[in-house]
């Protein structure tokens, strides 16, 4: 999968270069996150601005990131959400979960508040 990461101070921006996230490629991103919380790092924002499909599996390893960040007192939040991803963020109620900002610069800027 094409994850690019980049430290921002102490968030850490995850771009994800796929046009989907689905059960072919989900299971990466949850390793990489899980990886990036074990190495100590628990404040990220997840770049989706390339991503055009979500799947059930691609929800699922969003939503174990948040917890994650959660359990370990950090957050997890999402920017450049596609209309096609929106959508399917509004279908299953995760907007009320997940903070979701319009561009990544936006949501590390919401971390330094």
């Amino acid at each position: 999968m094409n994850i690019q990461i980049n430290e921002q101070g102490a968030v850490v921006l995850i771009s994800v270069g796929e046009e989907r996230l689905d059960a072919h490629n989900s299971g990466d991103l949850k390793t990489r996150l899980l990886s990036l919380f074990e190495g100590g790092k628990n404040n990220m924002v997840i770049n989706l601005e390339g991503v055009r499909f979500v799947d059930s599996s691609g929800l699922g390893a969003l939503v174990s990131g948040f917890k994650n960040a959660s359990a370990r007192n950090g957050s997890l939040k999402l920017a450049g959400l596609q209309p096609q991803v929106q959508s399917m963020f509004e279908l299953t109620r995760l907007h009320r979960v997940f903070e979701i900002f319009p561009s990544p610069e936006e949501a590390i800027a919401s971390f330094q508040v």
